[in-house]
């Protein structure tokens, strides 16, 4: 995939301009979520910006299911930074709309930088092969905590690649079978999956 990484600029959505009593009501789930963890209001929340987040992440990425990362990516930051939310700064649109973008740029600058790096389908990054295949580190109890920290920050997409491949030892083949997804989302979410275990374990071993 070519695709250039450029500043977006303002995401202008293709509908009607946002009416002001929508907009009172977005405001209103999203300190819902930050004061309540209101879930049926972050429901709310999903249910207005998931399509309009898909559309733009299908038009940036030219995938379907890296636009679906992009809607549960940008949704989950919605959830946990809802509280950075001020509504006399902006409207909730342009702050979602911001995170959206963000998340965006990150997954196309990660994925220039893997452009000229070839990663097997099937192997961890030689790091995470190292601390997995040594059965002396493997069976400590705070690398396996480690590694499963690292496992479980993941979105619950990539978790379920992951544990499938490298715990229950599935085949691909078998994980796409039994999650009802094409064969390539199963290997697209896989090198995602492993490309942030490698970012996440080596910021670790910085800390």
């Amino acid at each position: 995939m070519h695709t250039s990484i450029k500043t977006f600029g303002k995401y202008k959505d293709d509908s009607i301009a946002t009416p002001p009593q929508l907009s009172t009501e977005l405001c209103c789930w999203l300190n819902s979520v930050a004061k309540q963890r209101d879930k049926k209001a972050f429901t709310e929340l999903f249910n207005f910006f998931a399509p309009k987040i898909k559309r733009f992440g299908i038009s940036k990425l030219n995938n379907e299911a890296m636009a679906n990362e992009l809607v549960q990516d940008t949704m989950s930051l919605v959830w946990k930074k809802a509280h950075l939310f001020e509504a006399s700064k902006g409207a909730a649109t342009t702050w979602v709309y911001t995170l959206m973008r963000n998340t965006c740029f990150d997954t196309l600058r990660k994925m220039k930088h893997k452009d000229n790096i070839s990663l097997s389908d099937d192997i961890w990054p030689s790091d995470l092969t190292e601390e997995l295949s040594d059965d002396s580190e493997f069976k400590d109890h705070l690398l396996n905590e480690k590694v499963l920290r690292c496992i479980d920050s993941l979105p619950l997409a990539q978790q379920s690649i992951i544990k499938g491949v490298y715990y229950q030892e599935l085949t691909q083949e078998q994980i796409a079978k039994q999650l009802g997804i094409p064969l390539g989302t199963v290997k697209s979410r896989l090198r995602l999956a492993l490309s942030k275990l490698k970012q996440q374990m080596g910021d670790r071993d910085h800390d």
